[in-house]
């Protein structure tokens, strides 16, 4: 059985991307979480046929993403939220030629340059698109870390699979956090499928092309189109959701990420307080998994959504329950952490009225 490791979050992503395959990482500094391109640069420097790059800048760094993916590296770059928005032509133009690769964004206070505590507020960004264009980005929300080490290895296998971008979406709290960790065994590159698109040069075979400039408007929109069925398929089979203490809840919570994690503390502090709560975190942000939410929202009385943000993710949940119950929202914005004690009084209250209504 593989042994424990207690590694900060940061190491956990660096070391599970390296275990999946990367071999190839491009980015640029920005607090909090350079210490995963610290270690993409360490550990890059012992092995053969691994290439990092401290780009001079967010736009170079993905746009080296974009020529390493498509000569057919398994390659990452991280950033954090300004940085992200920075990068965000070059992730549409991911999209637009159908490239794989992760991106991850640690999340900071904002907007603006902001703070580097820990936040939520780039949630828009991450799954309404964030560039220009129809299109979309499979994201994945780890809340722990064992989940940063298996979800960043899904990552890699989601975006092959689909030839499409993937973000891994933590904050700064996350990257900083040490928990204990089981790696995965790392994957032999031999054994991964091979990618009969990619630019390596034409010897002995037709030439390819990979690009994202459709002159023509047909083309332009049947491209359109095709991304859309691969959406609808990723659609149909990726979402991913954990679900508790739901089966006799009056009220669930619904919270992804750190911010999940605090109000599994509340609910179980609600819990002792007698009170019928249960937690609904989504895993997977887009897409999002709205099936299991809508089908249970049937049995409850009360939604609530806490996030560390003005509210983003609440507008997915009120669009998954359709109103089939009333749903409202507790946020920290700006890089604030709530405790589990306070997210419990807010469940408290909110549950109290609630109850006194029906």
């Amino acid at each position: 059985m593989a042994a424990k490791v207690l590694m900060r979050g940061t190491h956990v992503l660096g070391e599970a991307a390296i275990r999946a395959g990367c071999r190839a990482y491009f980015g640029y500094p920005i607090t909090p979480q350079n210490e995963l391109p610290e270690y993409m640069a360490e550990a890059f420097s012992k092995m053969e046929k691994a290439v990092f790059v401290q780009a001079e800048s967010e736009l170079a760094s993905i746009n080296m993403v974009i020529g390493a993916s498509v000569a057919g590296a398994r390659v990452m770059t991280s950033s954090s939220s300004p940085g992200i928005s920075l990068k965000q032509e070059g992730i549409s133009y991911l999209a637009a030629m159908e490239l794989p690769a992760v991106i991850v964004n640690m999340m900071r206070g904002g907007p603006g340059l902001g703070n580097i505590a820990p936040a939520q507020g780039d949630y828009f960004q991450a799954t309404k698109g964030g560039g220009h264009g129809d299109y979309r980005v499979i994201v994945l929300a780890p809340a722990y870390g064992q989940e940063i080490a298996d979800m960043t290895r899904q990552a890699f296998d989601l975006a092959d699979r689909f030839r499409t971008p993937v973000m891994i979406l933590g904050d700064g709290m996350m990257g900083q956090m040490m928990e204990p960790v089981v790696f995965p065994e790392p994957v032999d590159l031999a054994d991964l499928p091979a990618k009969d698109w990619i630019v390596d040069g034409a010897q002995g075979r037709p030439s390819r092309i990979v690009r994202s400039l459709w002159l023509d408007t047909n083309l332009e929109e049947e491209l359109n189109w095709k991304l859309m069925r691969k959406y609808d398929i990723i659609s149909d089979e990726i979402p991913d959701q954990e679900i508790s203490l739901v089966d006799d809840a009056e009220m669930v919570i619904v919270a992804y990420g750190t911010a999940a994690r605090i109000a599994k503390g509340g609910v179980h502090r609600a819990r002792e307080m007698g009170l019928k709560v249960g937690l609904y975190r989504p895993k997977t942000l887009w897409p999002f998994p709205s099936k299991p939410l809508a089908d249970l929202s049937r049995n409850l009385s009360h939604i609530l959504v806490f996030e560390m943000s003005t509210g983003q993710m609440v507008e997915d949940v009120r669009l998954a329950v359709e109103g089939r119950c009333p749903v409202s929202f507790y946020g920290r914005p700006g890089g604030v952490v709530s405790t589990p004690e306070e997210v419990a009084r807010v469940i408290s209250s909110t549950y109290h009225r609630v109850t006194a209504q029906h």
